[in-house]
């Protein structure tokens, strides 16, 4: 019966860990830091090499691509994931090749687009599996009206 009880308890307190970092993954936002300043950095020329042509080199859209910076660009992903925003432009970009770039390019042209709109850089590398990103909320910036 003891080891019941504590196999029981065991069980119950792997469960509540386990819950607990799915509550903490579910509260956690773009604002938290969701790259690094080093991502960004490489992202910037990741950018410029597979997006600049069509997004323009400010971020700011040409002809029909859209702007990646700014309050309507916010506003689209404001509610959504990051995990929605990385599978968007994993999947359909850059526009005459889809899904060329690997996993890690995309985190890095991701996070170049997060400091662009002003979200924090963090300690953690932005994560490239979908799954993950899932759990960061795409929320305005503070300083966003």
């Amino acid at each position: 019966m003891k080891s019941r009880i504590a196999i029981l308890s065991a069980a119950l307190a792997v469960s509540a860990t386990i819950g607990g970092v799915a509550w903490a993954q579910g509260s956690a936002s773009v604002l938290d830091g969701a790259y690094t300043e080093a991502q960004a950095q490489t992202g910037q020329d990741q950018y410029s090499a597979h997006c600049a042509a069509c997004h323009g080199s400010g971020l700011t859209g040409n002809g029909e691509a859209p702007a990646l910076v700014g309050g309507e660009f916010i506003s689209n992903w404001a509610g959504l994931t990051l995990g929605d925003l990385f599978e968007r432009i994993r999947t359909t970009m850059p526009q005459d090749n889809p899904g060329k770039l690997s996993r890690t390019q995309y985190a890095q042209i991701l996070s170049f687009i997060l400091k662009s709109n002003g979200y924090p850089a963090g300690q953690k590398e932005m994560d490239q599996r979908t799954e993950f990103l899932k759990a960061i909320a795409f929320v305005p910036p503070a300083d966003h009206h």
